[in-house]
């Protein structure tokens, strides 16, 4: 059984599709799904998605793309981070793609929105789900800086070099790939794919993003993670199998699940 470890399934996408979505994950033997908090005011959606389906999780946090739009303050987030179903704080990271023609310094809102997080998820033990986007560098340096080896979690989407995984693992980072990696022109995100021990990955859609091959163009959903778990498998030169087995298992540890409960 795979694992979606990044969607948004309160997007508007899916608000007419959600018994669809979830009929279609279990045809692809998707057995769960996280989904991602982007902003305050849409959060209570993402909370509710878990608590209805039992195999549905969320997390609770405001993407660094989010400039207008409420600041989550260090308490907001440990408290929400109480819920059972909220197992992780973020997305959260650094975004400079769209900074344009402003400064540097312009940007030290978001630096500062992202050591919020990660003080949150240290002070709730929860482990962290980065974004990070033209800014890997900034990313390692708060990510050590703010001590975020203590708490560990997720470089989300991974699109950066094999040295910037090497510097996360060394941290506790666990690497996602999402449907990117199929990409025809990923090739280099390919080689670091294949260089990312099995027992560090995890694999996502990000849907309703970034759908993989064969369904580049479309919405993406939770069952095509299956997709993106059968070429990495055959990228590494593993079975599917083994590949869907230690992605799920890495899921559960870092997001400190009990599977014996499930």
């Amino acid at each position: 059984m795979f694992i979606d470890s990044h969607c948004h399934l309160d997007f508007p996408e899916f608000q007419t599709r959600l018994p669809e979505v979830l009929s279609n994950m279990a045809a692809c033997k998707v057995s769960h799904a996280l989904c991602i908090s982007v902003d305050i005011p849409d959060f209570p959606k993402v909370r509710k998605l878990a608590e209805d389906h039992p195999h549905l999780y969320a997390s609770v946090g405001v993407h660094p793309d989010y400039e207008d739009t409420p600041e989550p303050s260090f308490e907001f987030l440990v408290e929400q981070a109480k819920h059972p179903k909220i197992i992780a704080i973020g997305e959260t990271g650094l975004d400079y793609f769209r900074m344009g023609d402003r400064s540097y310094e312009s940007m030290e809102w978001q630096r500062e929105r992202f050591r919020t997080h990660i003080r949150a998820a240290i002070a709730a033990k929860k482990p962290l789900i980065i974004h990070t986007r033209s800014s890997s560098a900034d990313t390692l340096r708060i990510l050590k800086e703010e001590g975020a080896d203590q708490i560990g979690g997720v470089m989300h989407c991974f699109t950066e070099t094999t040295e910037v995984a090497k510097a996360a693992i060394d941290m506790g980072f666990y690497i996602s790939f999402s449907g990117i990696v199929t990409f025809k022109s990923a090739k280099d995100l390919q080689e670091t794919c294949r260089e990312v021990p099995l027992d560090r990955m995890l694999i996502e859609t990000d849907s309703p993003y970034l759908a993989p091959i064969p369904y580049r163009g479309k919405t993406n959903e939770p069952a095509w993670v299956s997709k993106v778990g059968e070429f990495v498998a055959e990228l590494k030169g593993v079975s599917v199998e083994l590949l869907a087995e230690q992605t799920s298992n890495n899921f559960f540890q870092c997001f400190q699940i009990n599977r014996a409960k499930l």
